[in-house]
């Protein structure tokens, strides 16, 4: 009787490990409602303004405007020419948009949203663009050309160009000098000088490839890169290596690490969000993979509240097709 007491003691005290193991592999986090916008179907990155709070769409030919306080679309940025990525200056008042058509950039007010200028970029296929505080320099990836244009944000006047070794996707500053672009066409990262406009060194992402969405890890020195294999390759901007992969859905665009709950969110083209917990700087875990609609691959996180946003085409009434923006949160 008491060999048989201990037996389903081990057996209770398993269970429970293995339960208790379950149920540390969720972030909570679900679909909580959705933000109907309707119009075209094609767009791209998602920015979020976290002085104005306000997140930024591209939609085609516009950047279309959401109060995140209220979750309601208030206005619209128009008459744009294949509209890719939004970056925010702050100190100026300015955000700038990346015109891939025209291969332009287009600044308008934050306050207003009203345009107030046009800066023609001396490259082909302006795509992902970024603000590097420490220069105070807006950068547009251009994949076409290779390269990335330095844009002086207080004047809208080019700096220049930093002449890459491959196609850039997307790029992230360390807001102290040095800034970080995945190469699509080779697989690999190349860090350059916001400054000088030259580049400091580069490394291969294998085996991850065809990396797209990139994030940082600042406090760490942990770069995130969504490759086109299923894999997120992490790396480490102190060796120059990948230190872990971890696997994620098809048809990545997008990834965002929240430093406040240490997860890193991956949007991927098949309707999944992989939610990925940084429990060390060298141990990380699959938490989470949640459904949201096909096509959700852009996507932003706003760190003050922990929600997440991610645009694709959602039902409509009587089983249309609308343009608009899934919110997932605990």
């Amino acid at each position: 009787m008491k060999k048989l007491y201990y037996v389903l003691t081990f057996i209770f005290f398993v269970l429970t490990s293995i339960n208790s193991q379950l149920w540390s592999q969720t972030s909570s986090y679900k679909v909580v409602g959705k933000i109907v916008i309707g119009g075209e179907n094609r767009w791209d990155y998602l920015s979020i303004d976290t002085v104005m709070h306000r997140l930024y769409i591209a939609h085609m030919s516009k950047v279309e405007v959401i109060d995140l306080r209220t979750e309601k679309l208030i206005g619209s940025i128009d008459s744009l020419n294949g509209v890719h990525g939004i970056a925010f200056a702050y100190e100026y008042n300015k955000g700038f948009i990346t015109n891939g058509k025209s291969n332009s950039v287009t600044v308008f007010d934050l306050k207003t949203l009203k345009k107030i200028g046009n800066i023609e970029v001396p490259a082909k296929g302006p795509d992902a663009i970024v603000y590097d505080p420490f220069t105070k320099r807006i950068f547009t990836l251009n994949g076409d050309s290779q390269n990335s244009t330095a844009i002086d944000a207080k004047t809208d006047k080019v700096i220049g160009n930093v002449n890459l070794d491959g196609s850039p996707e997307f790029c992230v500053s360390t807001n102290h000098g040095r800034m970080f672009v995945n190469l699509e066409d080779k697989s690999k990262i190349e860090e350059f000088n916001p400054k000088t406009l030259k580049t400091i060194t580069k490394w291969d992402l294998k085996p991850g490839e065809s990396p797209s969405a990139l994030s940082l890890d600042l406090k760490n020195g942990l770069l995130f890169s969504g490759c086109h294999n299923q894999m997120l390759a992490i790396s480490d901007i102190k060796s120059k290596k990948v230190i872990k992969t971890l696997p994620i859905g098809k048809g990545v665009d997008a990834d965002f690490f929240d430093p406040v709950r240490k997860l890193i969110f991956v949007s991927c083209w098949d309707g999944t969000m992989t939610v990925i917990k940084e429990n060390s700087p060298k141990n990380f875990e699959v938490v989470d993979t949640i459904a949201t609609e096909k096509g959700a691959r852009t996507m932003a996180c706003d760190v003050s509240t922990g929600k997440l946003y991610t645009a694709t085409m959602l039902e409509g009434k009587n089983n249309s097709k609308e343009f608009g923006v899934l919110i997932l949160a605990k």
